[in-house]
Parts: structure tokens; C-alpha cells; sequence
């Protein structure tokens, strides 16, 4: 039983507008509620606001889905907590590690004084509204420079502490955000990444124009020297490191989130630490390139150039151009090339002995071991613990036999595993720090579903063992959660979930769809879901939701889609084409007025993904299946699911007025009685937020898919 059917809506600020754009005729009545601060938008905020809390009232509150008992069961399962592989610094080991109801993750420190928290964001602020968004220790750990953001809007705040001491030393640097730092052997200054002052560019453009600036510790921001950035795109991103004797400075471009990097390389022992003199390692290529010189001071360089799943090539910091590479780990034509890590003997014996290399191989992980001249793979065997995700191959520094590396899948938490080189054993070095809570018995299975034109797509579908037979075909069809994402190579790898687990053991199936646009089978897979060709990511969410029917798991009544951010734009479309094929649908800080978007947040860096709605040729891409004209510009009465948006008001990526444009337009378009709402938080943006934030937001987002897809334990 569900909850009342809502039968009028809140009346939105409407009005005729029309316009001309490259000779496509363009409606957009509900612009008004572009503006935030207009009155009119903020009563209409206000009456959603009171649509929303009027729902939430309604449902009632007795079985798996009342608020108090999942929330509990939500706390459990996050109750074992996080902890990432150890990040070396001579003696000294840095961690991050959340333990139970902990609201963040904090930073910890081990030494010869024992261990202890360094960072904590709750002791800087009690509110839980600030994030610990970056942190990196020095080359020697005695100092680590980190970055903050309160209200979820990204904006870091750059500092730096005494480890020891626990003293801060230096900052606050603001416009710090996306920078990383790379620090100089000795800690008396470090590179960093830094926007201009906006009081020097254009209000459109005051949160793009980043330099990579040098920052001596104990000196005013304001002296320090701009290096690197002048004349290049206003929108790039920048990267930058050090190599470990301090000699090497490496600096990446990215413009925007094109699918291309720029790499460029600086004999530091040669110039002065101002005036680096950069030399291409590989610039003007159609390609993603990272470079690091190694401790036995070659340049390897992780590539797509030519190799669209990665390979790994080798040169001479002194001879770093492309014409001098040599290819030391070839392509795999299956599996996408995630990550190396070289061993050697340690301390003075820089010469490597064993090169592992990471690959996810249709998103599940695997390590194999090579020869670090040759790249011939060895028959070494390199035990995972099971068909999951690593993340990371961490070294010490200094170098030695051993690797450290994180491990998760869909029923196991996140836990750390060190290799030792010595005896070829791969073993649980740190488990989940808080207590694992019991488990439901479930079973996760990898299926292939044929998209229309003719590509293969796989998903992950993970459902009680109970409701399957022998075959793990599904005894009867269930309330099905279908997730996505299909965007900027992100991959949707097998992961422990809280969410996951807490929908599928009291009967749900959930189901994660692998889809073009992201990273899963590389970079050739990434471009056939992006700018002209981003509808092939909708016909592939599509088509495993019609798998999903077809084979018996659920039915249009009992099946919901599930998507942010990207992954909002990828639902908003599949609401909007296919509302026959589902019931329910949670569209979280979404992009959805794809004319419109690059005006907005950080729109602009994504027209290499999407397409620029000023090109003739791409506003049309973009209006073929921008789901917000799609309503608009439709007929009137169509059957709309039931569509849950959440919006964060802190939010500078993706601007809440997407969800706001669509969800007035469904509301009046609509001829359902599924209800369309819009739930906005105030305090959080797109990225971090205190878990008890979360776990809220999932108890809410859970409770209406399972009243809209008649998962037990739920109804009013």
C-alpha cells in the first residue's frame, strides 16, 4: 500500500518563453526558477518544501522500511568503518580511517610514539558541515599540508601542521580547491595549484584560471611565484609532483575534463626552484598521460596513446618526448591497465626486481607480475581475496619488498593486503576498524545484456542467495533497485554498500549496469558514450532494465532507476524515454537542462564530454535527449514514475535549478499519481558529508523506491 496519490502541485513561475537557438525552436517556461533568490522561486522552494515533509508524513512507519529500525540496520552495516593502505614517510605512516559512527574519516599518525589522530574535521568543527578535502605529508612526514571546505562547497582552504607538535605552521591559502601539493625534499616549500584572484578575471570565470604557484613555509600567499599556467586554457586542471630525490618536476593540463592530458617535465638542479625550464613529454596528443621518475631515476610514463586500455612506456627524464619511448607493459585487448608498483631491494638498491601491475578486467580486479625490464609476465601467482575492486599499489618511499593495496566487493568491507615480494604471500595487513555487522546472505553475479546496437554490456545484479535457484536464475520477480552512472571514464567496480545490502535482504534485487561512457573496458568504451554518441549510454541503461524484466527478475511495476550527479542526467533521460519501464526513480543533483548547463556551476569544463550548446551542431546532440526539454517540448499527459529529486544547497558542480526546471515540469505534465517530489538539503554540497548526513539521505531515498515498487516493509 503506498502513499496517498498527490494531485496538485505547488504552481511554479511559468511563462511562454521561446527562443531561436542555431534555428532550433527551444521552450523553456520555468527559467524563473533558475534565480534562487527571487522570491518567486524561493515560495515555490518553500511549498515543495511543505509537498515533501507532507509525503513523508504519510508513509507508515512499521517494517524493514520504518525510519528508526533502517537507519539502525543503515548504521550497522557502515558500522565497520574504513581505512586506506598505508602512505609511508620514513618511520612514519599515514592512514585515513572512519571507525563506527565516526561522522568522517579522520587522518592517523604511527611512529616510534605510538598512534594518534592528526586530523579529525569534527574537532575543527563540531557542526560536521567541514570536509577534510586533501592531505599530503611531506617527503620526510614531519610536516603535512591539508585542505578544508565547509557547506559542501568544495572551496579548499589550504594549511599546513607540525606532525609532531600538532601545531599549525602555515596558511590559511584559500582558492586551494582540486590542488594537489608536492612537496620539496627538506619541507620548506611545495608546489600547489591555485586559482587567480577573482578580482582579476571576469565574474563568469572566477572559479577557472589556475596557476601552479611556488609556496615557501612561513611567507605571506601573496609573494608566492606563479611557475606554470600562463596562456593555457582558463579552464584546466593542473597536476603536479616532485620526485623523491627533489630533482624532477612534473605538471599535468587537463582542459576541463577532456579526455586528454598534457605533460611537461623540469630539471629542477638546473634552473632555480622559480624558474623551472619545461620540457613536452607528451603535449597537443590525443591522449591521457601520467608520468613519475622512479627511484632508479628512469621516466615511465602511463599511457592510452595508441593503447585505448593503457600501457606503460620508459625514457630518460632527460629524453622524455614520445619519439623516445619504449614500450615496457603492452595493451591487454581485455582488460583496462589501472595501476603499477615496482619493488626492489630497498634503501641504496634502487634496481627493481618485480614490476605488479593492476588491471580491471570487465571491472573486476587483477594483479599480475612481470619483469620490470622486459614486461614479460611472470607465473607468478598474485592472490586477491576474491572478485572484487583494488585500489591503489602503495610503496614505501624508500623502496623494499613489499606493496600495500585496498580490497572491497559486494560483501566485503574495505580492508588493506600487503604483498611481500620475499614469499610471494598476500596477506590481510589492517582490517575494517569497527565491528563487521552480520551480513545477509547474498550472492552477486555478473550478466551480459546485448544493447540495440549490438554491444555488449555487462551488470552487476546481486540478490538473496535464498531467491535464487542453483542455476542464480531469480525463483520470482522482486522490487529491483537499477543503478548507473555512464560518464567521464568513471568506472562502477564491485564495492561494499550499506545501500545495496540493506534493500537486498529483506528481498530487493540491486542491480549495478556497466555502461559506455565510463571506464570499465577503457578508453574506446569512455568516447562511445560521450558528446554525439551519449545516447548509446541511455539504450544501454535501457537495455539491461528490459533484461532485468525479460529473464524474470522484476517487472515495470517493481522496477526503480537510481542515479546523481552524471548519473542523474543518465535517470532523468531513461524517466523521460522510458516511463513505461519504470515505477520509481531517485534523481540525485542532476544535470538535466542540457542547453542551459555550462552557464552554470562547473558547466563549462564539461563540454568535451557532453558538447557545447553554442556549436549548431552539438546543441542538437544535446536537445535530442535533454530530459528536461523532452518534457517541455512534449506532449501533455504522459504517465511520469514516481521521481524523487534530492538537491544540495551548498552545491557549486551541479546547480539545483536542473531539478527544480524538471521536477516543475513533470509536476504539471504529468497524468500519473505517482508522485513527483524535490527534497533540498542546506549545508552539504556535491561531494563530503558527515555520515549521520548520509545515512538520512539513504533512509529516505530507500523508503520511496520501496513504496513506490512494494518492498515489504513499507506503505501508509
Amino acid at each position: 500500500m503506498t502513499a496517498p496519490a498527490l494531485r496538485t502541485y505547488p504552481p511554479a513561475p511559468r511563462t511562454d518563453l521561446v527562443e531561436d537557438l542555431h534555428g532550433h525552436r527551444v521552450a523553456d517556461p520555468f527559467r524563473g526558477l533558475e534565480d534562487a533568490g527571487s522570491d518567486q522561486t524561493e515560495a515555490w522552494s518553500a511549498a515543495q518544501d511543505d509537498v515533501y515533509a507532507q509525503y513523508r508524513g504519510s508513509l507508515r512507519q512499521d517494517g524493514a522500511f520504518a525510519t528508526d529500525r533502517l537507519t539502525d540496520r543503515l548504521s550497522a552495516l557502515l558500522g565497520a568503518g574504513f581505512v586506506s593502505p598505508p602512505a609511508w614517510r620514513g618511520n612514519r605512516r599515514f592512514f585515513s580511517r572512519r571507525v563506527g559512527d565516526q561522522e568522517h574519516a579522520v587522518v592517523v599518525v604511527v611512529d616510534d610514539n605510538g598512534e594518534r589522530v592528526l586530523l579529525d574535521p569534527i574537532l575543527i568543527d563540531p557542526t560536521g558541515t567541514t570536509t577534510l578535502d586533501a592531505w599530503q605529508p611531506s617527503k620526510e612526514g614531519h610536516l603535512v599540508a591539508y585542505q578544508v571546505s565547509s557547506g559542501g562547497t568544495e572551496e579548499s582552504v589550504l594549511h599546513v601542521l607540525d606532525v609532531a607538535t600538532g601545531d599549525l605552521v602555515d596558511g590559511p591559502i584559500d582558492r586551494a580547491r582540486y590542488s594537489p601539493v608536492a612537496w620539496l625534499p627538506g619541507g620548506e616549500a611545495f608546489y600547489y595549484v591555485r586559482r587567480l584572484p577573482p578580482e582579476e578575471l571576469p565574474q563568469d570565470e572566477a572559479q577557472y584560471h589556475r596557476r601552479i604557484w611556488l609556496h615557501r613555509l612561513g611567507t605571506p600567499a601573496t609573494d608566492d611565484v606563479e611557475v606554470f599556467g600562463a596562456g593555457l586554457d582558463h579552464t584546466n586542471y593542473y597536476g603536479v609532483s616532485v620526485s623523491r630525490d627533489g630533482r624532477w618536476l612534473i605538471v599535468s593540463a587537463s582542459a576541463g575534463t577532456a579526455p586528454r592530458t598534457d605533460v611537461w617535465i623540469a630539471d629542477l638542479s638546473a634552473t632555480g626552484l622559480e624558474t623551472p625550464a619545461f620540457v613536452d613529454v607528451a603535449v597537443g596528443l590525443d591522449a591521457e598521460t601520467g608520468a613519475w621518475v622512479a627511484r632508479d631515476g628512469r621516466l615511465y610514463v602511463h599511457t592510452d596513446l595508441d593503447a585505448p586500455r593503457g600501457r606503460i612506456a620508459v625514457t630518460e627524464p632527460t629524453a622524455p618526448g614520445v619519439e623516445h619511448w619504449t614500450t615496457l607493459l603492452a595493451e591487454d585487448p581485455t582488460a583496462v591497465l589501472e595501476d603499477v608498483a615496482f619493488i626492489d631491494g630497498g634503501g641504496t638498491d634502487t634496481t627493481p626486481t618485480l614490476l605488479l601491475a593492476s588491471w580491471r578486467r570487465h571491472s573486476v580486479s587483477e594483479v599480475s607480475v612481470h619483469d620490470p625490464r622486459s614486461g614479460e609476465r611472470r607465473p607468478d601467482v598474485f592472490a586477491l581475496p576474491g572478485l572484487g575492486s583494488i585500489s591503489g599499489l602503495a610503496t614505501h618511499p624508500d623502496g623494499g619488498p613489499e606493496v600495500w593495496f585496498s580490497y572491497a566487493d559486494h560483501t566485503t568491507p574495505t580492508s588493506v593486503h600487503r604483498f611481500d615480494a620475499r614469499t610471494g604471500q598476500t596477506t590481510l595487513w589492517a582490517a575494517p576498524p569497527g565491528i563487521v555487522a552480520d551480513l545477509p546472505d547474498v550472492r552477486a553475479q555478473q550478466v551480459e545484456v546485448t544493447s540495440p546496437d549490438g554491444t555488449t554490456v555487462r551488470a552487476f545484479v546481486v540478490a538473496r542467495t535464498d531467491a535464487l535457484d542453483d542455476s542464480g536464475r531469480p525463483l520470482s520477480t522482486a522490487p529491483t533497485m537499477l543503478y548507473g552512472y555512464g560518464g567521464f571514464r568513471i568506472s562502477l567496480d564491485p564495492a561494499f554498500s550499506a545501500t545495496t545490502l540493506a534493500w537486498v535482504e529483506v528481498g530487493g534485487v540491486y542491480v549495478v549496469a556497466n555502461l559506455r561512457g565510463g571506464g570499465e573496458e577503457g578508453e574506446e568504451w569512455h568516447r562511445a558514450g560521450m558528446r554525439a554518441h551519449k545516447q548509446n549510454v541511455f539504450d544501454d541503461f535501457h537495455a539491461v532494465g528490459d533484461h532485468l524484466v525479460a529473464h524474470g527478475w522484476t517487472t515495470p511495476e517493481q522496477l526503480a532507476c537510481w542515479g546523481g550527479s552524471n548519473g542523474g542526467l543518465l535517470v532523468g533521460a531513461a524517466l523521460t524515454q522510458r516511463p513505461d519501464l519504470f515505477a520509481a526513480v531517485v534523481c540525485s543533483a542532476p544535470l538535466l537542462d542540457m542547453v542551459r548547463y555550462q552557464r552554470f556551476g562547473l558547466g563549462v569544463t564539461w563540454t568535451e564530454e557532453y558538447g557545447d550548446a553554442d556549436d549548431p551542431t552539438e546543441l542538437g546532440w544535446l536537445l535530442g535527449y535533454s530530459p528536461y526539454h523532452r518534457v517541455v517540448s512534449g506532449a501533455v499527459g504522459m504517465a511520469y514514475p514516481a521521481t524523487l529529486f534530492t538537491v544540495f544547497e551548498g552545491d557549486t558542480r551541479v546547480d539545483p535549478l536542473h531539478a527544480r526546471k524538471l521536477a516543475a515540469a513533470l509536476q504539471a505534465a504529468t497524468s500519473s499519481d505517482r508522485p513527483v517530489l524535490l527534497r533540498n538539503e542546506r549545508g552539504v554540497g556535491h561531494g563530503g558529508r558527515a555520515l549521520s548526513r548520509s545515512i538520512a539521505l539513504t533512509v529516505e531515498q530507500l523508503q520511496f523506491v520501496a513504496d513506490h515498487t512494494g518492498l515489504a516493509g513499507t506503505g501508509a
